[in-house]
């Protein structure tokens, strides 16, 4: 799915070419059965690790996180929809997932590290939730990780400003840091939550 401002027809098209784009590498890639209500991606050979700050000036990589589950959603801080129905979604995932919530590590990556300065996505992840952590590389290593992740962000043009049409995919690595699931943007907390149990409890046994 891809966000913009306003749905058109355009907007349909892409969202169902990027989704559709996804489940086809998810089939080439998969090694494990299908269980999940997301896209399983196990095994995929792309969005395996990244290099990017915290709004506190450590450099973070997938490493960091291991022994958790990671949700990594990719957005602007000020995306009008997407990107805040993403995460109060996050946010009711961990609710669900009750005490494995502290296994969770959600990350918003930003896709305009112009106007996202450490201090603004600090705040803004924050206000979801106290564990949220937003992370933000120079426009290069912004571009990097996208392309690593096969996630697309372009610039729009708005009067004397700008916006960001961007997908709007959340995807999951497992707590030994091997990517799983792409979440559809449409999914429910509870359809989620189940998937991200599943891993945990997989990760657990």
């Amino acid at each position: 799915m891809i966000h913009t401002p306003h749905p058109t027809r355009r907007f349909l098209l892409l969202a169902a070419g990027s989704l559709a784009a996804l489940t086809t590498l998810a089939a080439c890639d998969k090694v494990l059965p299908a269980s999940f209500n997301g896209v399983d991606i196990t095994g995929a050979r792309y969005a395996q690790d990244f290099r990017l700050t915290d709004a506190d000036g450590h450099e973070r990589t997938l490493a960091d996180y291991k022994g958790k589950a990671v949700m990594m959603f990719f957005g602007f801080t000020q995306c009008p929809d997407v990107c805040p129905t993403a995460l109060v979604r996050a946010a009711a995932i961990k609710r669900l997932l009750g005490a494995d919530g502290e296994r969770l590590q959600v990350i918003f990556v930003t896709v305009d590290p112009e106007r996202d300065l450490p201090v603004v996505l600090k705040a803004y992840t924050q206000a979801f939730d106290p564990s949220f952590i937003g992370l933000y590389g120079d426009m290069q290593r912004t571009s990097e990780t996208a392309k690593d992740f096969k996630v697309f962000y372009k610039k729009v043009p708005t009067g004397s400003s700008y916006t960001m049409d961007h997908s709007a995919f959340s995807y999951v690595f497992d707590p030994k840091g091997k990517i799983r699931l792409v979440l559809r943007h449409e999914q429910s907390a509870e359809e989620c939550a189940q998937d991200l149990r599943q891993i945990l409890q997989t990760a657990s046994a």
